[in-house]
């Protein structure tokens, strides 16, 4: 996948690389981002290991990584992902997304989901875009909501969390055929809340 760099007047979303981890080691030391996280970053060793990762993901077409850089103070407030990259059947998994909490509740997250989802379905032409979200994570559930998708059901013992509990994962969707009414919302309503 080429260099993908999203821009608008609140957020920028580009391409992780090794440079950022200084700037995400800043940004992840807020212990209430990763109660509903598969990983806990909290160390230099971590974050570097996390970008490594990334960035191997990202050349072998597994996923890819966008840092999430607040234009205002131009730094990085975070990062969010492309998973489950099925470019024949033209879909794709938006998450991993994760904010300083002082960004929370702000308009942040939904310009950064404006911008994939405007990049999926309008540059790339995907059929689908899926957004999935733990159980227990009833923040995450209200905001994707909040976005227009369609809450499709509820995949029951899906994952093993890191401290060993059992998540169920409820999934959403975006599909081609609604985006033109999402994005209208978008526009009319979320962008500036």
């Amino acid at each position: 996948m080429e260099d993908i760099y999203l821009e608008n007047d609140v957020v920028i979303l580009r391409p992780v690389r090794l440079e950022d981890c200084e700037g995400l080691l800043k940004a992840v030391r807020y212990p209430e981002i990763w109660e509903h996280m598969s990983v806990t970053l909290d160390t230099k060793d971590s974050v570097r290991l996390y970008v490594e990762n990334a960035i191997r993901e990202r050349e072998t077409n597994l996923s890819y990584m966008f840092v999430i850089v607040h234009k205002e103070s131009n730094e990085i407030i975070g990062s969010t992902s492309f998973l489950d990259i099925a470019k024949s059947h033209k879909r794709v998994e938006i998450g991993s997304t994760w904010l300083q909490p002082k960004y929370w509740r702000t308009n942040v997250n939904t310009n950064c989901k404006f911008l994939l989802l405007q990049y999926c379905f309008e540059e790339i032409k995907l059929n689908r875009v899926q957004i999935k979200t733990g159980h227990e994570n009833y923040r995450s559930q209200k905001a994707i909501e909040r976005l227009g998708a369609t809450k499709e059901g509820i995949l029951r013992n899906h994952m093993i969390r890191k401290e060993g509990k059992i998540r169920h994962t409820v999934l959403y969707s975006i599909i081609k055929e609604e985006w033109p009414d999402i994005k209208q919302r978008f526009i009319n309503e979320l962008l500036t809340d």
